[in-house]
């Protein structure tokens, strides 16, 4: 191999990996956005919004942190955040912290704090943090998430969230 066809090679190979890289930081950077918008839209409470976030079909599967537990498909899930927005009726405030991304290929995932306040229907005020992770498949140019695992940190001394 000369000089020359090395350096090519070595060149292509870095260019190679910045492009990845730089790929991996937009996917990243579009994941981050939709989480953003899925607050938005929590916080609007957005049924359509809110349902933009995730897989459109029965692929989606989530386990939820309150009974059911589980919900296959995005028309079962829908209907659990339209009974969840009913049970408050004033304004809600959603946050997400601590939020970190990871990406490879088509497939990603996600996972930090959701916080959700506001009054519930008796008009005594609510908090809820919960722990999230979701798994994300590229769909079409965009990601969505296809599995969501909610969770509560549980004291294991009172057995209490």
């Amino acid at each position: 191999m000369t000089r020359r066809s090395s350096f090519l090679t070595t060149l292509a190979v870095v260019a190679a990996c910045v492009a990845s890289s730089c790929s991996r930081a937009n996917d990243e950077a579009e994941i981050n956005a939709s989480v953003q918008h899925l607050v938005a839209a929590i916080n609007a409470k957005d049924i359509n919004g809110i349902m933009a976030y995730s897989s459109p079909d029965e692929s989606l599967l989530v386990f939820d942190s309150s009974p059911p537990r589980q919900y296959v498909g995005a028309t079962a899930y829908r209907k659990a955040w339209e009974g969840y927005l009913a049970t408050l009726p004033g304004a809600v405030h959603g946050e997400v912290t601590d939020w970190k991304t990871e990406t490879e290929g088509n497939l990603a995932y996600g996972h930090g704090f959701y916080r959700i306040t506001g009054l519930d229907k008796d008009g005594k005020p609510f908090d809820l943090t919960c722990r999230v992770t979701d798994v994300y498949r590229k769909v079409k140019g965009k990601w969505l998430a296809v599995h969501e695992h909610l969770s509560f940190p549980v004291d294991s001394a009172t057995g209490k969230a």
